[in-house]
């Protein structure tokens, strides 16, 4: 698939005519207001302003906007694992502030250090050493660094079709056009290579992956002889999920040719696939494992670099991110009561098993709408994607009519590479209310056909 195809993403649906629509019919004056003033005051880019609704409240799995509708959200920026508004977290973060709000640099405190200590008892192998950042992409250009002190090298082998972040540094590794778009020169030595996507798949693996695109990675290692890190999401949140030999032998690879493996787990970590972490799944230890979103509880904004023990060495007299909320108790605080959440409430379980059903389900419903071409999941994360019954094509049009017919009837989610419908619900969410929203989205494809 062409970098180019990704023009034809989400971020179109801001000048979509069926957006005006849908606007038309559910957008009343009080929300007009919000949204006028919002487009006055911020800067217009795709994917944010101008906004499609206004939200004024958030609870479990529901947004609630300013008609008072509410939505079950299925998108959450990934980051809702825990549901909106989990009252452990909002406790955890109340008590945080009465106590300590904030820590300097060059100093710690508990629940900096207790949150570090969960993670590293969390991950397997020797990934025991932690850098907290305020945000997934920072985190991400941390990795860099510590790859680049580590190994004396530059070069990165990435994969096109991938999201790492939005800053200078991530989109150079990063594979996605409307990020790139007209953003000048990027780094140097960041190559590219296939994502591990059999229905895009430039070898022409068909429906089952031959893994000649993990091939490719180590022919691409071996060619630039001097590559300092392999850096790939594990999952993609599309999703893509390679099967399982894929990262044994890009981990390989990576072993034979002296380059670090690390794995962007920032969306899909903390229980969205079923596992902690979702590289458990294929039985890796990456060099490095960078983490956020749903860390933070859905309420503040943090990430994490893990990395292996060894690499604890590459930069005593150097710094990789010394950020001003490096050590915030208040984040900390929460990303605590959010694994404790998913721990008590044994969330991990719950997500492999209702995604398993909620993959049946839709596997069930794919054969009755042709216009469904392949469904795939890994615990809560679940795409599904919608091609010409007639022509294979990716059913972009088509996609666009789904999601405004689920808007409709109140469910979010996004719509990942033109076509895939991409369902990430929280973790807390009930059989009950999955089976609502597999029966809004098959009435809103039968309502294409």
């Amino acid at each position: 698939m062409s970098i180019s195809d990704h023009l034809h993403s989400e971020g179109d649906l801001n000048l979509s005519p069926r957006r005006a629509a849908w606007s038309a019919e559910h957008i009343g004056a009080e929300t007009r207001v919000h949204l006028d003033a919002d487009s006055t005051v911020f800067l217009h880019q795709s994917l944010s302003t101008p906004c499609l609704n206004a939200i004024e409240g958030a609870e479990g799995i529901y947004l609630i906007d300013t008609e008072g509708r509410r939505i079950m959200d299925f998108h959450g920026n990934g980051l809702h694992q825990v549901g909106h508004g989990n009252p452990e977290v909002i406790a955890a973060v109340k008590s945080q502030l009465d106590t300590l709000p904030f820590c300097p640099r060059r100093y710690t405190n508990g629940p900096a250090i207790g949150l570090a200590q969960k993670l590293t008892s969390l991950a397997p192998g020797d990934l025991n050493r932690v850098l907290f950042a305020p945000g997934g992409t920072a985190a991400i250009g941390m990795a860099l660094k510590l790859a680049r002190m580590a190994t004396g090298r530059h070069k990165t082998i990435s994969m096109w079709d991938a999201f790492h972040g939005a800053s200078l540094d991530a989109i150079s590794i990063g594979g996605e056009a409307i990020f790139r778009k007209d953003a000048g020169p990027l780094l140097p030595g960041t190559e590219h290579v296939p994502p591990p996507d059999p229905t895009g798949c430039p070898f022409r693996c068909g429906r089952e992956c031959t893994l000649q695109c993990a091939d490719y990675i180590e022919y691409v290692l071996e060619k630039e002889g001097d590559v300092a890190a392999v850096i790939a999401e594990t999952v993609r949140s599309a999703p893509f999920i390679p099967p399982r030999d894929y990262w044994h032998k890009v981990r390989a690879a990576c072993d034979r040719h002296g380059a670090l493996l690390i794995l962007d787990e920032i969306p899909t970590c903390l229980g969205r696939t079923g596992y902690m972490f979702p590289h458990e799944h294929y039985g890796i230890v990456p060099d490095m494992v960078v983490i956020g979103k749903g860390l933070g509880g859905g309420v503040m904004p943090l990430a994490a670099l893990i990395a292996r023990e060894h690499l604890n060495a590459a930069m005593p007299d150097r710094a990789l991110g010394h950020y001003t909320h490096e050590k915030n108790p208040v984040a900390c605080a929460a990303a605590l009561a959010t694994i404790a959440q998913i721990e008590s409430r044994g969330l991990l379980d719950h997500s492999r098993e209702l995604g398993a059903y909620a993959v049946d389900q839709l596997r069930e419903m794919q054969e009755r709408l042709p216009i469904v071409g392949d469904v795939r999941g890994l615990g809560l994360l679940i795409g599904v994607e919608l091609l010409d019954p007639a022509t294979g094509a990716r059913a972009v049009d088509a996609a666009e009519q789904v999601l405004y017919g689920c808007l409709r009837r109140d469910l979010s989610f996004k719509v990942s590479m033109g076509n895939m419908l991409t369902l990430m619900p929280p973790l807390t969410i009930s059989w009950a209310e999955m089976d609502r929203a597999l029966g809004i989205l098959e009435a809103s494809i039968e309502a294409v056909l």
